[in-house]
């Protein structure tokens, strides 16, 4: 059963706003107005990508029968919004922490992976919704805006991906490539190649080759 305390909502919400910023200011550059436009259609895909990530791990943590909270890291909320103006933003607000006494590494790695998996999947979704709605948002500005909407979402969980899948620090790529360096290659393989493909083609060029327009 899901429990949260009121700290853990608080720092989930004050996370889950900077961080949107953060990718509404890379978007938009220092345009005030472009970021205000942009916050809202961004916020959407770091709600779905950033809530659901951190709830993954605190889902399979508490299956395994640890108690999971997620806590704020105000330095890496600070660091993202500084990296943010320069065009790319170091996504580290804070993380789930597990309190457990003993913990083997399949499990830390089962907890950790269970993350970037919620954001392939988000992409993989919105991508789907996204090369379903193409054709009618060529015709409709109600349609063009769910496209957009959808567009960014995949970018930006694809991104948070394979930037958690990194083997740094305390990301969640360290304790999965200790856990299982295949399982490790696969996963970060994957949100690489949807990334790239994300930051080369563009997600409009995806969906054109998806239809074979």
């Amino acid at each position: 059963m899901f429990k949260f305390t009121s700290s853990e909502v608080r720092d989930l919400i004050i996370a889950f706003v900077v961080i949107s910023l953060c990718f509404a200011i890379v978007n938009a550059g220092r345009d005030i107005s472009g970021i205000l436009s942009t916050l809202p259609i961004v916020m959407v895909g770091v709600g779905a990508g950033f809530i659901l990530h951190e709830l993954g791990h605190k889902f399979v943590s508490m299956k395994y029968g640890y108690w999971a909270e997620f806590k704020l890291w105000p330095q890496g909320l600070i660091f993202a919004l500084i990296t943010s103006f320069f065009g790319f933003v170091f996504a580290a607000p804070g993380a789930v922490y597990t309190y457990a006494n003993h913990m083997t590494d399949e499990i830390n790695g089962k907890i950790s992976i269970a993350g970037p998996i919620v954001n392939i999947i988000l992409a993989l979704v919105f991508l789907g919704i996204a090369t379903m709605v193409y054709p009618s948002a060529l015709y409709s500005e109600g349609t063009a805006l769910i496209f957009i909407i959808c567009a960014v979402g995949y970018s930006i969980n694809s991104f948070l991906a394979v930037f958690n899948l990194l083997p740094i620090g305390n990301l969640d790529g360290s304790k999965v490539l200790t856990w299982n360096f295949g399982i490790w290659l696969v996963t970060i393989a994957i949100a690489a190649i949807l990334t790239g493909l994300s930051m080369t083609i563009g997600v409009q060029n995806i969906v054109r080759l998806i239809l074979g327009f």
